[in-house]
């Protein structure tokens, strides 16, 4: 049975900021739900366009696949607009401060379930890029929302504060590869790969 859940999508630009550098980046903004309700994955830069593609339906919760300005800039914002949570993982608080002085209101935990109209989304924990870094991976869907984690082409980078390219490695390795290849990718910028298509870039 085709699920009713479809996922709907938004690409913001703006800046990231980190370690005293800044660029211009461009975001992609994952709205996944049903008409009636859904849930927000990132929210970088433009509270307005993200609520164009929630419409009129019911924001369960503002999702965080890590805490980099680029994809928490107008959380708070977006929550206070739709009445809903934002959540993150607790390893990725001292990022978060780095852009907020308020905490997030509510946990992300490896493992946890996330129902959305009629599948769920499961949080799989993926350090390195970040120290509280995740996924959520959709079995109905055959989708994987990996933020900055696994890319077109390979991990996410590493190299700046917070960051570790071994562990970013062993996360994609031993977290993602185990999913089926036909396994849809998207990611936090650029374009859409596969599970498969990827597993030759993971070194």
């Amino acid at each position: 049975m085709t699920p009713e859940a479809r996922i709907d999508h938004a690409v913001t630009a703006g800046s990231f900021s980190l370690d005293g550098q800044t660029f211009d980046v461009e975001n992609n903004v994952w709205v996944i739900g049903d008409d009636t309700e859904c849930v927000v994955i990132d929210a970088p830069h433009d509270v307005e366009a993200i609520l164009e593609v929630v419409g009129d339906r019911q924001v369960v919760a503002v999702l965080c696949t890590h805490a980099h300005d680029d994809h928490v800039r107008v959380a708070p914002d977006l929550a206070r607009a739709v009445e809903a949570p934002v959540l993150l993982h607790p390893a990725d608080l001292p990022v978060w401060r780095l852009t907020h002085s308020d905490p997030p209101d509510g946990e992300l935990t490896d493992g946890q379930q996330i129902p959305i109209a009629d599948i769920s989304l499961e949080v799989i924990h993926t350090p390195g890029h970040a120290p509280g870094a995740v996924c959520f991976y959709s079995p109905d869907l055959g989708v994987v929302f990996t933020g900055d984690t696994l890319f077109n082409g390979g991990p996410g980078a590493t190299g700046r504060s917070f960051s570790d390219h071994d562990l970013i490695v062993h996360s994609i390795t031993e977290r993602l590869m185990g999913l089926p290849d036909d396994t849809q990718v998207k990611t936090g910028h650029g374009d859409d790969t596969s599970i498969g298509a990827e597993r030759d870039n993971i070194r």
